[in-house]
């Protein structure tokens, strides 16, 4: 099974209608790429991890290399306890639907997350009943931020929380294949990375 916590993992730090940046709570905990998130406590925005990133806090100063001497990268860490504050992990979501008067909705939310909005990770529950319509692979694949591998790890992670993990994995290849037409080598590369 996947993750099934919800734990809150990060605050938005800039957000459009499709797609926010949040900054994880600690240095190198974002969750996984493809991993399904929640944003809004009012309309619930869920999206997928795309794109990760760790680097200095300020951006006019990059990390320099500390650890010549050291016997392992978790010395630097403990030489230099300095480092928690100086850098930061983000992680780029891609906004894949929402949810409204209880409904999922598989389009675009009428407006973008709130900057500081929580981001929780998705429990296994959560993650099943989204998915449970594939409406939202459409979204994915026509979005610019977002890279096949990410979809690729999205339905497999789907997968995991289904009772019947190949059932999910034939619908959904059933489906990338119907929204890929005519893109054959993309649609292979897809369906290569679900096994």
């Amino acid at each position: 099974m996947a993750v099934d916590t919800g734990a809150r993992v990060g605050e938005v730090v800039e957000a459009s209608t499709d797609s926010f940046v949040a900054q994880a709570y600690r240095l190198y905990e974002a969750p996984p790429l493809g991993a399904l998130v929640r944003t809004g406590s009012d309309t619930p925005t869920f999206g997928v991890i795309c794109y990760t990133t760790t680097r200095g806090v300020d951006p006019n100063r990059r990390p320099i290399a500390r650890g010549e001497h050291l016997a392992d990268e978790a010395s630097v860490y403990q030489e230099n306890p300095q480092l928690e504050l100086l850098l930061k992990t983000e992680f780029n979501v891609v906004i894949i639907g929402h949810e409204e008067s209880g409904s999922v909705r598989h389009y675009l939310p009428p407006g973008p997350p709130r900057i500081h909005a929580f981001v929780h990770q998705c429990t296994d529950e959560e993650v099943r009943k989204f998915t449970q319509d594939l409406g939202f692979l459409e979204l994915l694949l026509n979005s610019r931020n977002a890279s096949d591998d990410a979809t690729s790890a999205l339905v497999r992670q789907a997968a995991l929380c289904h009772e019947d993990s190949q059932i999910f994995l034939v619908r959904a290849g059933k489906e990338l294949a119907m929204l890929l037409q005519g893109q054959g080598m993309r649609l292979n590369g897809v369906l290569r990375r679900l096994g």
